[in-house]
């Protein structure tokens, strides 16, 4: 501000009111009420009498997976952490050279923003060039690139591919110029929303190639959640497909994209991806001007596009996530640090090497999808194998089948998955020959020791290291993990940081603890670039806390005599539903649009296969109390919550109560909600209002569900 705008009085005014109505603001959220911090470590302490396991028994690797690992012992981890820590920019150097830069960078790491850090400032370099023609330029062009099983269709017989790297470049090419075609250039956003077919590598590869920013929304999602983040990302278009198979059912995809970009005046181009070629049921609208096949672009182009040169700190993709206010967030993800979080996390973590198949069953609308399937095994020049379709269909044995067909050498699931194979029964596993696993991952949430246990002797064959993965969309790649050839594990703790991970355990104050909240001291290389359209949110949700000195991710931490961490979940409103994030404002977002809900307050729960299921409590307005019928407003409720969000969003009940359990400030006083939700002795009640509330909604509670 110069001098002049300081001369100009109502100016000044303003300005100042707004420095000190934020810096206001700041101080209030660093000193919130002492019932709010409670509750949160109320939680942690819960979780941590809850889940902790009392079990010593440890599980060193094998000699014989030390001997081919590319980390050897305890020794070999701490020598390469503690440099990591003590000198990051030279460890992070050093790894970085093992991939491709068209020109070098003049800088490791800039702090000068923080925390909105640059990596390998002023490097040049294409993630989806280093990805394919760096493999095919060192002699694996003929080596299969992805390996594809589909879903057995209504006839029974379940579509294979393979695709080498060479004939993988030659797809991501065309598709990359058939986006050229229809103007997209560096720095453009499209929206992806696709099933879980090689298309959709090749759809997030093109965009890489072309420096096309990506934003893939999860094929589950809604028309509404497609709507608005292609409306705040700005996307101008959406690449679809006209649908897909799960359960043996047709997925008409291309009837919600149209549905979403009804409304979204960025979208100028729909290219729908045709995989269903004379079905009537795949049968889909197309709009004249709008809507482009994409095999007929195709036909028109060729398969050469050289890659964009892309500075490292270019934004690579937008991928949102839920938070704990109702808006999900544009999370950013960089070309260069990234690349190097996706590389190293997949070379040390999964041990991985060119002679993997490795399977990660997560979908590419989650980050998981983006790190573990599509980059980082690429990047590594290993095989990766995509499925489409249920782990159920057409039976329980589905993917102990799929190993034992493709000789799978790494499977990374998660807890929920692995909860409902022990389920489903021992006997469908024994069918199975699943010898040529070597390594096993979790990932999505913590898993608890009996599931790790059963993963380990049914699955593993009490020979293969599990890696226990803790990490999320902000940060990229993994964060808190074994190493496998290093690593003595704990069933049920993501063990020990990362390289480059300092991680501590704080309480409220900043003080360290063995029991209390997960905070991370440096920035790492795959660290977001931010919320996007939204610094001042990336700024209040993750570094406000602790006076800006540490990133705060929001999970809760229990630290062992041996330094082990144990996560013990979220900490602020968002719930781990099979590893899917959503954020209880959201929920609660949907039901006050229904005239007849007053208020609600939502919940995580435990879930003995979802780890965390949703519990809604829900207020009726006065005039509607007495004459609703609640099973169909349940219905209802539910129904809005599948078109605005998901199915896998809906809550596990919806129980209509008189008022909530809420402080005089007006916090509703979730623990005791959850208290009731899961049969435990109430905590302290002094600090409601009116704590005549809580036994009434546990009464309620305890009515059957309509």
């Amino acid at each position: 501000m110069d001098i002049k705008t300081f001369s100009e009085a109502p100016w000044l005014y303003l300005s100042l009111s707004i420095v000190i109505a934020f810096a206001t603001y700041l101080i209030l959220r660093r000193q919130r009420p002492a019932t709010a911090i409670n509750e949160e470590m109320n939680d942690v302490k819960q979780a941590a009498a809850e889940g902790f396991s009392s079990s010593e028994e440890i599980f060193p690797p094998s000699s014989d997976f030390i001997a081919k690992a590319r980390v050897k012992g305890m020794a070999g981890y701490q020598k390469l952490y503690r440099r990591s820590i003590d000198d990051p920019e030279g460890f992070w150097a050093d790894e970085a050279k093992e991939l491709t830069w068209f020109e070098p960078w003049t800088k490791v790491l800039d702090e000068s923003k923080k925390p909105f850090f640059k990596w390998f400032v002023g490097g040049k370099t294409n993630l989806a060039y280093n990805c394919i023609d760096a493999q095919i330029a060192k002699g694996l062009g003929e080596k299969v690139a992805i390996v594809f099983e589909g879903e057995p269709t209504p006839g029974g017989v379940a579509e294979i591919r393979k695709i080498t790297y060479r004939e993988l470049l030659s797809e991501v090419s065309r598709f990359a110029n058939v986006l050229k075609s229809l103007d997209l250039k560096k720095g453009d956003t499209v929206a992806i929303y696709m099933p879980m077919v090689p298309e959709l590598a090749f759809a997030v590869l093109a965009c890489a190639r072309i420096g096309v920013v990506h934003s893939v929304v999860f094929g589950g999602f809604s028309a509404e959640s497609i709507r608005d983040r292609v409306n705040d990302a700005n996307s101008k278009a959406v690449i679809t497909m006209d649908g897909g198979y799960r359960r043996g059912k047709f997925l008409p995809l291309k009837q919600t994209v149209d549905e979403a970009v009804k409304d979204c005046p960025s979208c100028k181009h729909v290219l729908v991806l045709q995989r269903h070629l004379g079905k009537p049921d795949a049968a889909c609208t197309m709009q004249s001007g709008r809507d482009l096949w994409y095999h007929e672009r195709a036909a028109q182009v060729t398969d050469v596009c050289p890659a964009v040169w892309q500075e490292s700190n270019d934004m690579l993709f937008l991928l949102y996530t839920s938070g704990s206010t109702g808006k999900p967030k544009g999370i950013i993800h960089g070309t260069g640090g990234y690349m190097l979080q996706a590389y190293t996390t997949n070379k040390y973590v999964f041990d991985l090497r060119n002679d993997d198949l490795f399977w990660c069953t997560a979908d590419v609308g989650w980050v998981t999808g983006h790190t573990y399937v599509v980059y980082g095994p690429l990047l590594n020049g290993a095989s990766v194998l995509m499925y489409e379709g249920a782990p159920d269909a057409p039976d329980f044995g589905r993917f102990w089948k799929i190993i034992q067909d493709h000789k799978v050498s790494v499977f990374y699931t998660a807890p929920t998955a692995i909860r409902a194979f022990m389920k489903w029964g021992d006997e469908w596993v024994k069918k199975h020959d699943l010898s040529s696993l070597r390594l096993l991952g979790s990932v999505g949430e913590p898993i608890n020791p009996e599931a790790w246990l059963w993963y380990h002797r049914n699955i593993g064959a009490a020979r293969c290291p599990i890696v226990d993965t803790w990490w999320q969309t902000e940060t990229g790649g993994h964060m808190i993990t074994p190493i496998p050839g290093c690593t003595p594990t704990k069933p049920g703790s993501a063990t020990l940081p990362f390289f480059g991970v300092d991680a501590a355990v704080l309480d409220e104050n900043g003080e360290e603890t063995d029991s209390g909240i997960l905070a991370i001291r440096k920035p790492w290389p795959g660290i977001t670039q931010g919320i996007y359209g939204d610094e001042k949110r990336y700024i209040e949700a993750y570094w406000s806390r602790w006076g800006g000195k540490y990133y705060f991710p929001g999970d809760g931490a229990i630290k062992d005599k041996d330094g082990y961490l144990w996560i013990t979940g979220r900490v602020d409103d968002v719930v781990n539903v099979s590893g899917h994030r959503i954020g209880t404002a959201e929920l609660e977002a949907v039901f006050i649009e229904n005239e007849a809900v007053a208020e609600s307050a939502v919940i995580g729960v435990k879930h003995d296969l979802k780890g965390q299921g949703l519990m809604a409590f829900v207020i009726l307005k006065t005039a509607h109390a007495k004459t609703v019928n609640e099973a169909n407003l349940a219905k209802t409720l539910n129904n809005m919550v599948d078109a605005k969000i998901g199915k896998f969003a809906r809550p596990e009940r919806i129980v209509f109560v008189p008022d909530l359990p809420k402080t005089r400030s007006g916090k509703i006083m979730r623990r005791l909600l959850r208290d009731i939700s899961e049969d435990r002795e109430l905590g302290n009640v002094s600090t409601l209002a009116d704590p005549a509330v809580v036994e009434a909604i546990r009464q309620k509670f305890a009515t059957p569900a309509v």
